[in-house]
């Protein structure tokens, strides 16, 4: 990049990141922020892990990892002060979590990745953001360097964090001279071994030229590429677009899933079919609904924001009607493959595999498990669970242990459901031992030979 940052603080910085001497803080240790803060220690910084919840700190000090794209391993070599870097020669950073903000106060760079929910009435929850703006602003040095990374709507860095940062000690700092604030957009996808921190791009976008620059440097030890763009808005809504694009794709197959079921149609051979076209389409994927924290949630962020400008995001609410409403539909296909046996849906034991929001994690969040779990007991079912990512369920208002996957419990099922397909599930095995299949996903799709009876979304 072409040097912008000539103040002493933007110097001194860059000397510090240069060295791998500055001492990062990752606020919030989640699915985004315990990668991201392994990841700079891999590279050699210090690194001080700041959440308020206790367990997780608990389980990075007794190196147990709680997210699958860190392992346990990695967590107690990196607690090692002696271990050696991923270059294989220089000595590792360190990385040790608290559960307070007191050592704020040393921090060269602060990167913000705390949680942004949605609220009951679907406007965002920008508490977390907001809380911890007023943290930082308590105990922020002159030099550093403040990174917003959590998901949020366009304006949000320079409405929110900026002016909480401008006015420290009965004086007016100035951004890009004696801090600097940007926002990067996450982009880990949990599970994925292909694209990972290092290998996927990182944009960034800076209050000023400077702050782009120091916040690109830094990045650039951890990332092999860094996109930098005009100003923390253009980023913002680059992870808006991202998601948007995702969730209006997700609800046009979704739809037409439903049109296929009713022209009798099988969706899973129009999309193997359609995607033999080289250019001017790419697939999309039906399922049970919308999962993960970022596609059902960001794009009703920029709905939001939209209203204060008087516009209404059509796109974007007709595609979360869709795929909001994809777990009922498949409710009722199970309603509708019993009745086909004789079977009501009241009092039938109905079997859920997977409930996780996508293969091969442990992540529960918004996962459209959840609500076809409620839709089935609202209905009278008997429903039992298996997932060997999660084996205890506790989410508001649903308690429940996961069962064995047993022949005993796939015959004793009048329908099993298959919600997330693990690829630790034998499916052959599933359904030559279950009397009628629901299968959401086409997880049997590959199965050769004659198959039992199985229901396709």
């Amino acid at each position: 990049m072409t040097g912008t940052a000539t103040s002493l603080a933007a110097s001194g910085l860059l000397a510090k990141i240069e060295q791998r001497a500055a001492l990062i803080s990752v606020i919030g240790l989640g699915h985004v922020g315990l990668p991201l803060a392994a990841g700079f220690a891999e590279a050699g910084f210090p690194v001080l892990g700041i959440d308020t919840d206790r367990a997780k700190v608990e389980a990075i000090d007794r190196g147990e990892s709680y997210v699958s794209d860190v392992s346990s391993e990695t967590l107690r070599r990196l607690a090692d002060r002696a271990a050696v870097g991923s270059d294989g020669g220089r000595p590792g950073g360190r990385l040790s979590a608290v559960a307070d903000y007191e050592r704020l106060e040393e921090s060269d760079v602060i990167i913000v990745c705390v949680p942004t929910p949605l609220g009951k009435t679907k406007d965002p929850d920008l508490s977390f953001i907001v809380s911890t703006a007023e943290e930082i602003a308590r105990r922020m040095r002159r030099g550093a360097l403040v990174v917003l990374e959590s998901t949020t709507y366009p304006g949000t860095t320079e409405e929110l964090i900026l002016p909480n940062l401008q006015d420290l000690d009965g004086r007016r700092y100035e951004a890009g001279t004696d801090f600097f604030l940007a926002y990067s957009p996450e982009r880990l996808d949990p599970g994925r071994k292909d694209w990972t921190l290092g290998n996927t791009p990182k944009v960034i976008g800076g209050v000023t030229p400077a702050c782009v620059e120091v916040g690109a440097r830094l990045y650039e030890c951890v990332v092999d590429r860094v996109v930098p763009v005009d100003s923390p808005k253009v980023a913002e809504m680059v992870k808006l677009l991202e998601n948007t694009f995702r969730a209006t794709n997700i609800a046009l197959v979704n739809e037409f899933a439903i049109m296929c079921g009713r022209l009798g149609i099988d969706i899973w051979h129009v999309i193997e079919a359609a995607k033999t076209k080289p250019f001017g389409f790419m697939p999309f994927h039906p399922g049970p609904g919308l999962g993960g924290h970022c596609i059902p949630i960001d794009p009703q962020y920029l709905a939001w924001k939209l209203k204060t400008v008087n516009y209404n995001a059509r796109f974007i609410q007709l595609a979360a009607e869709i795929n909001f409403g994809m777990p009922s539909y498949v409710a009722g296909k199970i309603a509708h493959a019993l009745n086909e046996e004789s079977k009501p849906m009241r009092g039938s034991r109905i079997l859920v595999l997977g409930i996780a929001y996508k293969e091969d994690v442990a992540d529960l969040r918004e996962s459209p498990a959840l609500d076809l779990i409620r839709l089935l007991r609202g209905q009278g079912a008997d429903v039992a669970y298996n997932d060997p990512y999660i084996p205890l369920l506790r989410h508001d208002d649903i308690a429940m242990d996961g069962v064995s996957l047993t022949e005993e419990e796939l015959r004793r099922s009048d329908c099993v459901v298959i919600v997330t397909p693990h690829q630790g599930y034998d499916w052959r095995w599933v359904v030559d031992n279950s009397s009628l299949v629901v299968d959401t996903r086409n997880a049997t799709g590959g199965l050769a030979g004659p198959v039992g009876r199985v229901v396709k979304l």
